[in-house]
């Protein structure tokens, strides 16, 4: 419930809204997100600030043992490098609209050479990968705790350089099988549906992933049922990069930050942070509906309502650097556009 200040300050916010030199509401959707962005920021004047997309990067040993992926594991570290050296597809987004981007390897199974990309890349390394979880947990529970506290940190250094708006992004072969995992566990929807195409599977390559996560899914309820919350679930079927933006949205909720969720895995990351924390959707934007097959369902689980629908499925935060520029027009709108008082604009209620 919310008290009586926090009722006065969305008055106040809505207020501002309708007298912009506007009908009431056309300007849709930018108007719920101004409002939002107020009550988060505790303003009638919120503004974002060094905006950033965060892409956490992990591989996974189920990936290694090439049974739910038809890409190569080292495609990870490959495309990895893609992003410090600025060529991949949140590059371009990012640099296009001005939003800064942290590559952070939390356990990618190749060791970068830190010093031919200075500034580059992030490295909070938790391991080479995870274990491969048809044959026994994906990590420990020491791993998922030290995971969430460098996503943490990652946050916390972002918010003392000036950034109070960070949307979070991921890179990982074989990670759209841990998010569904994930979801499964957190939803209780049934796997198969909750599993997608992922990086290219065709529909041979999808029947045998379903079949491989259900057994996945089978081995592992036991120890989760018994002792059930984010922990258990990320220790037994997660990813670092997962775990590590589980921890991102945790320092960033408790910051006021303005955090921008990006597709199926970070979605699938929320999940999580939101057993550890539950008002931590409270701080978030819903950038796209991915093409990922179960996006649309872990969606309508939250009751989010994203900002974009363009069939995207690429991940990186690339819907997150596509919905950056809306909220920052929705802030801009509040701060800027001219009052039917300011302007000397008759407004409705004026009129005989």
């Amino acid at each position: 419930m919310q008290t009586g200040t926090q009722l006065t300050l969305r008055q106040r916010l809505q207020h501002v809204i309708d007298n912009k030199t506007k009908p009431p509401g056309a300007l849709g959707r930018l108007e719920e997100i101004a409002l939002q962005t107020g009550l988060i920021q505790g303003t009638i004047h919120p503004q974002l600030n060094r905006p950033y997309i965060v892409v956490f990067a992990g591989d996974h040993g189920i990936a290694g043992a090439g049974l739910v992926n038809p890409y190569p594991q080292a495609v990870t570290a490959q495309m990895v490098l893609n992003f410090i050296t600025g060529g991949a597809a949140i590059n371009v987004f990012c640099r296009l609209h001005h939003i800064g981007l942290c590559v952070v390897d939390a356990g990618v199974n190749f060791d970068f050479d830190e010093q031919l990309f200075p500034g580059k890349l992030v490295s909070k390394k938790i391991g080479y990968g995870t274990r491969n979880y048809l044959e026994t947990a994906a990590m420990t529970i020491e791993e998922a705790e030290r995971a969430i506290a460098a996503g943490r940190q990652v946050v916390t250094d972002l918010y003392a350089s000036g950034c109070n708006c960070v949307g979070f992004g991921e890179m990982g072969i074989g990670n759209t099988s841990s998010a569904s995992l994930i979801m499964s566990y957190v939803t209780g929807m049934p796997v198969e549906e909750c599993v997608g195409r992922g990086t290219g599977t065709n529909d041979e390559q999808l029947s045998k992933k379903t079949d491989v996560l259900r057994e996945v899914f089978r081995r592992h309820l036991p120890a989760i049922a018994a002792n059930p919350g984010a922990m258990t679930i990320l220790s037994h079927v997660g990813g670092f990069e997962i775990a590590m933006m589980t921890g991102a949205y945790l320092k960033a909720a408790e910051l006021r930050m303005i955090v921008v969720v990006d597709g199926f895995i970070s979605t699938a990351a929320l999940l999580l942070a939101r057993l550890i924390k539950s008002d931590v959707q409270d701080f978030c934007f819903f950038a796209h509906a991915s093409g990922e097959r179960g996006h649309a369902r872990m969606l309508d689980y939250l009751d989010a309502d994203p900002l974009l629908d363009l069939g995207m499925r690429l991940g990186e935060g690339t819907g997150a650097a596509m919905a950056i520029p809306l909220l920052q027009s929705s802030v801009h709108f509040l701060r800027e556009m001219a009052s039917f008082e300011s302007a000397g604009v008759s407004s409705a209620s004026a009129q005989p």
